[in-house]
């Protein structure tokens, strides 16, 4: 049993747990500052857990089981271990863990037998230990002992290596604080003097010398067990590390021999050879192994010290490079693999695990398992189905390494019993025939190879086609509302009750004229049919479904809806006019009855306008009622509601009414609610002191400009103030008022006077208008009434348009002069007289029109550019394209232009507001203006305009041909790039004779050079030049003609020496065709240091050079040349050099027989020096470039660094 403890705080002090001060505590994980801990119990099978709860009872747990605990106070509680089993104390990666562990021999010589509830102690595999921190646990004291004879002995728990920790994703321990560590020397110091000096009756208290105990072979559950031999170490073995493990403090005598213990370990684990594999089958074979050759030697010379060994086998199926999963951790050296796969490639190794120290891997051994049936394959599905038929198809298996040669396929006869063979074959489809209609039938597949037959799919059921099902019964009503019905039917009798039937209501609605339309279909049945209208008869009728169809409908049944309450009856309303002491009181019917005829009436009153008391007027089928015994002048409401099978309605909206009045008495008579303006005066007035029995809804006010003369109406309405307007102003006026209810207008008040105010003096009249000038006209008006003071000024606007004028003039004197017009103009004007009172409206508008006169100045004057003309000019450096724009002609038609440019009588034109000038000056400047003229005279001139004219296009310049080549001229042409000439624009144009005659552009640029390539050697070539500039492109040059000159030959290659005899040599070279008729000569050359010599010139290939001195080095070359006719003088063109080739005669040692060479003792040695320019320059470059690389490598690596 293990009890791993997952600290969750830091723990309390120890003192006060008895149980915990016996034995040593190892340091905790902290991981917080609060005391809890979590307590995770692992019960194996056939194990029994006891711990008592908090109240005192003692609860066991049974295995296998994992029980969490939480200890609040971060103390261990009481575990009570079985009898003859004692707790050890393992802390591994700083995770505390209490393993129980039956006790040693030798510590108890004297027990009784076990109980027999005591169970084995069984190793847990590694897939089930957790993965978590653990922490340690002191041992708990036991109850009881046992003889040593009767205690079975069961092997060590499996502690993880380093590397084993680190694969299971363990986490780094956490650092103690300095309280834990103190806390853990004290509790080492007493259980130390305990062991030494302690009580020796109290055993079973005292931690056992070492974890590791002898134990009888055995196996369960699959995993080996072994048996640790007798000369095994006591002591504990000291891991590699050993921070990742602890465990509780040894016996005396036990840590002297652990490096000695530990060397042997991994002495026996150093070889181990790879597991024997036999017995192979297609899902399972045997492993087998033996123990490493170091202890098979200790066994075979007598020695049976040899330790216990865990081996563990892992296997992969992915090659030796692939992944390994381990499959067994025993003590066995066989093991039988089980669920492998047929037909598959796979690879075991074992690794030997002793006093947990683990051991490198062995060698992997490989093997292939045997072929097997095959897998079973899936079930069939169904392709297509009739009334006696069904065509399945179904796909092949797994064939686990043999190919699958047939397929059975059986089924059930439709009986549901057992299953019979309806086919046997290779092919996936088949078709079932002679079933019956209707008929559920299941099928099954299996598929066979050369091995077997495979297991069985799974049963699969699929029905035949059959027939439509019968007529259902009509459907019943279950439920009814106002917008809803729901129906309900019954299976038709006769239908099968394993077949699935669905079904279809229609309805019909005879008001729509649309015949029956489905509403449902579905296996339900019963429906609600929802959103149908009140009060409203429907047909409703029903089928049947299967898969083959449908049957006859049902017989037609129809049901109705509810009707619903009706509405509310319309407002009441009163017949006739409300009397003093009753009235008639009607209302319409509701508009929606609900699908019922309205049985009652309902008229209520209410005596108040608020509140919520309502009583009953009348009660009937009328809708109209007289309501009488009420009283003048009063409030009442009224509303009313009906009634019909479907409910009762709302009540209507609430009808307000009075009774009615008499007219109310006279007002008092009215005053003056302000100051009276000259042509106002504003009038108020109180209701009068007798309303009548009714509010006063209106108010009537009469006047007149005399107390005896006639009366007008000046006002009606609710208001008790209004202003009477439109008066004359220094007037006296009368005044009456009036009241009236819904009686009627009761009498008027007593006559009141009131006088108005001073007012502004009258309109003026059209003022007179008397033209002086074309910009100057006369304005004078006459005096109006001043309505009580004397008009003190006048005020004059002026303008171009009616709505737009401006004031000009404001003063006494009765005319004005209006100067600085425009001619021919209209304008208008209007004058304004003004007292103390106010100004007075202004008077009629008079126009003036003034008369015309010379054009205005022309505003607008620009030179066209090249672009914007309609036609190209004759030229621009003598013309001048000038454009303005039409001044204002003054009255008058413009008839004219003069334009002014310098000459001594202007140029006259039309009407056209362009002009070209032409026969200029090049490169002048002139200043341009432009004078209008019309019926009346000649305009002001424009302003000046300043512009020039361009200077004249250039000349062509001399082309010349500076270098002649073969394949090139390079031209030339002015006096070359100077510094004003690379400012100017002057641009060139080149131009070659093409083979049609025609020029083509080969250049355009600036430039005054240019070389034509890729032309024909000894060829003429003809070409011309144009100069363009801003001025424009000048004229072609005269044709010039340049011929190319004849190529020179290629340069040869090397020439080849070979000796003839002791002083003469023969030196060839390759050939060159004739050139275009050209026959080709070669010159032959001899190099001695510094001097050369021509030792050969004609049209042969070879020359045979005499006098070859032994001992001595030449060098030849050759050059090919043209020969050619020009003027009747032969020509030579020479070609470049080819390389050079060197000569040497040495003198042949005499063999021991006396032979020589072939020029008595002297041998040919001809060296070829092959190196051309370009080859040279390459190898200088390349060496250039590594003496710089060395360079930097050193300033970087001695200066840099």
């Amino acid at each position: 049993m293990n009890i791993p403890v997952m600290m969750a705080e830091q723990p309390p002090s120890l003192e006060a747990t008895a149980l915990l001060n016996e034995v040593s505590l190892l340091p905790h994980m902290l991981n917080g500052d609060s005391v809890q801990q979590v307590i995770l119990v692992q019960v194996n099978p056939g194990e029994t857990f006891t711990i008592r709860t908090e109240d005192g009872h003692i609860q066991c747990i049974q295995g296998p089981a994992h029980v969490p605990m939480m200890s609040p106070n971060g103390s261990m509680p009481p575990i009570f271990v079985p009898p003859g089993y004692m707790s050890q104390v393992v802390e591994e990666n700083g995770v505390r863990k209490v393993v129980v562990l039956p006790h040693s021999a030798e510590f108890h010589p004297s027990m009784a037998p076990p109980p027999p509830h005591v169970p084995h102690y069984m190793h847990h595999h590694p897939a089930m230990l957790h993965h978590h921190h653990h922490h340690v646990y002191p041992p708990v004291q036991g109850s009881g002992e046992l003889p040593p004879h009767f205690i079975h002995q069961h092997p060590p728990p499996h502690i993880y290596t380093e590397q084993e920790a680190l694969a299971h994703g363990r986490n780094s321990l956490i650092h103690r604080d300095e309280r834990t560590m103190k806390m853990q020397e004290h509790l080492r110091k007493r259980l130390k003097d305990r062991q030494l000096g302690g009580v020796p009756n109290n055993k079973l208290n005292s931690p056992p010398p070492s974890p590791h105990r002898s134990y009888s072979p055995g196996v369960q559950n699959g995993y080996g067990k072994g048996h640790l031999m007798s000369a095994m170490p006591t002591g504990p073995i000291k891991p590699k590390h050993a921070g990742r493990m602890r465990s509780t403090p040894p016996a005396e005598g036990q840590t002297a021999d652990s490096e000695t213990d530990m060397k042997r370990i991994l002495e026996l684990l150093s070889n181990v050879a790879k597991p024997t594999v036999s017995e192979i089958q297609a899902r399972s074979a045997v492993l087998s192994w033996s123990l490493p050759l170091t202890l098979q030697n200790g066994e075979k010379n007598g020695d049976h010290t040899a330790p216990s060994l865990c081996y563990e086998i892992a296997v992969s199926n992915n090659g030796r490079n692939g992944v390994f999963k381990s499959v067994y951790l025993g003590e066995e050296t066989t093991f039988t693999l089980p669920d492998l796969k047929p037909a598959t490639d796979y690879h075991v190794r074992v690794s030997v695990t002793c006093s947990s120290v683990k051991g490198p891997v062995s060698e992997a051994a490989s093997f292939t398992t045997e072929c097997s049936e095959p897998d079973p394959p899936a079930p069939p599905r169904l392709l297509n189905r009739t009334k006696n038929s069904i065509t399945l198809q179904w796909k092949a298996p797994n064939d686990n390494g043999s190919k699958i040669t047939n397929f059975l396929l059986e089924y059930d006869e439709g009986k549901q019993s057992v299953f019979k063979e309806c086919y046997y074959g290779h092919v996936k489809q088949y078709k079932v025939v002679r079933l019956s209609p209707s008929t559920k039938y299941a099928f099954r597949i299996a598929a066979e190879n050369d091995i077997g037959m495979s297991a069985f799919s799974e049963a699969v059921i699929y029905h035949t086609a059959g027939s439509s099902p019968p007529a259902p019964a009509p459907p019943r009503l279950a439920g009814v509302g106002v917008t809803w019905l729901t129906l309900e039917w019954s299976s038709p009798s006769g239908a099968s009750g394993e077949e699935t039937l669905t079904y279809i209501l229609e309805m019909e609605e005879e008001s729509l004229g649309y015949g029956f339309k489905p509403k449902h279909n579905g296996e339900e049945l019963s429906c609600t049919l929802k959103n149908l209208q009140r009060s409203t008869s429907y047909k409703f009728r029903v089928f049947a479904c299967n898969t083959e169809g449908r049957s006859s409908p049902s017989e037609v049944v129809e049901y109705s809806t509810s009707p619903d309450k009706p509405g509310a009856p319309g407002k009441p309303s009163i017949k006739g006019r409300s009397h003093t002491r009753c009235m008639k009181i009607v209302w319409d019917p509701p508009k929606d009855n609900g699908g019922a005829e309205v049985t009652k009436y309902v008229l209520e009153m209410s005596e108040s306008l608020k509140g919520s008391k309502w009583d009953m007027a009348y009660s009937g089928s009328a809708r109209e009622h007289l309501c009488d015994n009420l009283s003048p002048g009063s409030w009442y409401r009224l509303r009313v509601y009906c009634i019909s099978c479907g409910g009762q309605s709302q009540v209507s909206e609430v009808l307000s009414v009075r009774t009615a009045a008499v007219p109310p008495g006279p007002c008092q008579p009215p005053h003056l609610a302000g100051r009276a303006k000259p042509r106002e005066i504003p009038l108020r007035w109180a209701a009068p002191a007798m309303d009548g029995g009714a509010p006063v809804t209106e108010y009537t006010v009469e006047m007149s400009e005399a107390d005896q003369g006639s009366r007008r109406q000046l006002y009606q309405g609710p208001e008790t103030d209004c202003t009477a307007s439109n008066l004359l102003p220094g007037q006296t006026y009368c005044f009456w008022v009036k009241a009236a209810n819904q009686a009627g207008y009761g009498p008027f008040s007593d006559t009141w006077e009131a006088s108005t105010a001073p007012g502004s003096p009258e309109q003026c009249g059209a003022p007179q208008l008397s033209v002086r000038a074309a910009t100057c006209v006369l304005v004078s008006w006459e005096s109006p009434a001043c309505n009580g003071a004397e008009v003190s000024e006048y005020r004059l606007e002026w303008g171009g348009t009616k709505g737009c004028m401006q004031l000009v003039y404001s003063g006494p004197a009765p005319s004005y002069e209006v100067k600085g017009l425009v001619p021919s103009t209209a304008y208008y004007c209007r004058v304004q007289a003004l007292n103390i009172a106010g100004a007075g409206l202004f008077g009629e508008v008079a126009m003036v029109t003034t008369p015309a006169a010379v054009p205005a100045a022309v505003s607008v004057l620009e030179v066209l550019e090249e672009d914007s003309l309609p036609a190209p000019l004759p030229s621009l450096s003598t013309c001048l394209a000038v454009q303005w724009q039409e001044p204002c002609c003054h009255g008058a038609d413009i008839i004219g232009y003069n334009i002014d440019f310098g000459e001594r009588q202007p140029l006259s034109v039309g009407r056209s507001t362009s002009c070209v000038l032409e026969n200029l000056q090049p490169d002048t400047t002139y200043r341009i203006r432009v004078q209008a003229v019309n019926g009346v005279g000649a305009g002001p001139f424009s302003h000046s305009l300043k512009t020039k004219t361009r200077p004249l296009p250039p000349e062509p310049p001399h082309l010349e041909c500076a270098v002649f080549g073969h394949q090139s001229l390079k031209l030339k042409w002015g006096e070359g790039p100077s510094k004003h000439q690379l400012t100017s624009s002057t641009q060139y144009c080149l131009q070659i004779e093409d083979k049609n005659g025609r020029f083509v552009c080969i250049y355009s640029g600036p430039c005054h050079t240019y070389k034509v390539q890729r032309l024909s050697e000894s060829t003429a070539f003809h070409f011309r030049i144009q100069a363009h500039n801003d001025a424009g492109e000048g004229p072609f040059s005269h044709v010039y003609t340049f011929t190319t000159t004849k190529s020179p030959p290629a340069q040869l290659k090397a020439p080849k020496v070979q000796q003839r005899d002791d002083n003469l040599c023969e030196v060839s070279w390759e050939p060159l065709q004739p050139m275009r008729g050209d026959s080709v000569v070669y010159t032959l050359h001899l190099l001695s240091g510094k001097d050369i010599d021509q030792v050969y010139k004609g049209p042969e290939t070879s020359f045979l050079f005499r006098n070859v001195q032994p001992s001595c080095e030449y060098r030849f070359r050759v050059c090919a040349g043209r020969q050619y006719q020009d003027s009747g003088v032969t020509q030579e063109l020479w070609g470049p050099y080819s390389p050079s080739v060197a000569f040497a005669v040495q003198r042949q040692e005499q063999d021991p027989l006396g032979a020589t060479g072939p020029a008595g003792g002297e041998q040919a040695v001809v060296r070829g020096s092959t190196m051309t320019d370009e080859q040279l320059t390459l190898l200088l470059l390349v060496g250039f470039a590594v003496v710089a690389i060395l360079f930097a490598v050193v300033i970087q690596y001695f200066v840099i660094k």
